[in-house]
């Protein structure tokens, strides 16, 4: 295979293989590992506050000194009503009360003490921290941050699921779109929080390319040279990865929770908007059982903020059933090798074919 260029020489890497960010799961050693590899390391700065944003940059930095990018959430915030607060006063015991009889004892937030962030915040930090390039999802940014940060020279990556999604970002003027596949693991990169397209992966990459004239970055299902290939074919001119990096050296997960991976059944594999309010692909266990499609739960951000504290005591438990373990639809052996290896056996593959 001839590597694809246009967005590698964009991005300042010498192979367009891009880890993913995967908010929870990735780590500054993870960013600077995949960096080592010539590939694009992500930093996952979700809705953080600005302090700890530039932290975790600076932490980066010293590091690596290759490109790497910021990747945030751009979600849009609900309202505080009254309805909210009367739904969010029957979730949080029901909660509680789910946890202790399975032997969690766990004292979830009020509302008022949730810490819900817009993304603007993040903008400014950014530019200041001179990042070059900087990847979001969960919608798009509104004009005047794009503006802003395009006057700074800084390289915007906008995540599609669907063919309007990603019609709206290229007449924004995004430079680069990464389509998001069913196949995905973790959260769904979907504008409407409530909507998950259920168009598959490959169909919606040839879609999106015929439709756009933006370069396109693939996400969802890439575990080896084959499926990386495939893609490819269908018009990627990048490759994003996460479900491979999961169980490597540099992951956030718990032996505990690589374990688990390890022992997954493609029928355990599942969407769901349980812990957080929005959908994302993940492992089934109790705590999806039981809520999933209930009514116990809140819009997103405010039910994944509430379920954080159970979910760190599930962690602390080393308790399978109470955690968010997300993973894609391709199961494979989650190697335990660092980051850097892992994409060099990837290149490697694929340099053989």
């Amino acid at each position: 295979m001839v590597w694809p260029d246009t967005i590698s020489k964009r991005l300042g890497v010498k192979y367009p293989i891009i880890q993913a960010p995967m908010f929870g799961v990735s780590t500054v050693q993870m960013v600077a590992a995949a960096a080592r590899a010539d590939c694009l390391g992500s930093l996952a700065l979700a809705d953080l506050s600005a302090d700890e944003s530039i932290e975790l940059i600076r932490e980066t930095r010293k590091l690596t000194d290759k490109p790497f990018a910021a990747n945030i959430f751009v979600h849009h915030i609900p309202e505080v009503t009254d309805a909210l607060k009367e739904k969010f006063d029957k979730v949080r015991p029901f909660l509680e009360q789910l946890a202790k009889d399975n032997d969690i004892e766990v004292k979830l937030p009020d509302l008022a003490d949730l810490k819900v962030r817009p993304y603007h915040e993040l903008i400014d930090a950014i530019i200041e921290e001179h990042c070059t390039i900087l990847s979001f999802t969960f919608g798009n940014l509104d004009e005047q941050s794009i503006q802003k940060l395009k006057e700074n020279g800084i390289t915007l990556i906008g995540t599609c699921t669907s063919v309007s999604e990603a019609l709206i970002l290229e007449k924004s003027g995004i430079d680069i779109i990464c389509v998001q596949g069913t196949e995905a693991g973790g959260h769904r990169g979907t504008f409407d929080p409530d909507h998950v397209p259920q168009i598959g992966g490959l169909s919606l990459l040839s879609q999106v390319y015929d439709h756009v004239k933006t370069p396109l970055i693939y996400a969802g299902g890439i575990y080896n040279a084959k499926t990386l290939n495939a893609v490819n074919d269908l018009g990627a001119q990048a490759f994003q990865v996460g479900n491979l990096l999961l169980a490597s050296q540099e992951s956030a997960l718990l032996p505990f929770e690589k374990e688990r991976l390890k022992k997954v059944r493609e029928d355990e594999i599942i969407l769901t908007k349980s812990f957080s309010g929005r959908y994302a692909r993940g492992v089934k266990n109790k705590y999806i059982e039981a809520v999933e499609g209930s009514e116990y739960i809140l819009p997103y951000p405010y039910q994944n903020k509430l379920t954080n504290a159970l979910r760190k005591a599930a962690k602390f438990k080393q308790n399978t059933d109470f955690v968010g373990i997300w993973t894609g639809q391709s199961i494979h052996n989650y190697s335990e090798l660092s980051t850097e290896e892992i994409l060099r056996n990837l290149i490697f593959q694929i340099q053989g074919n």
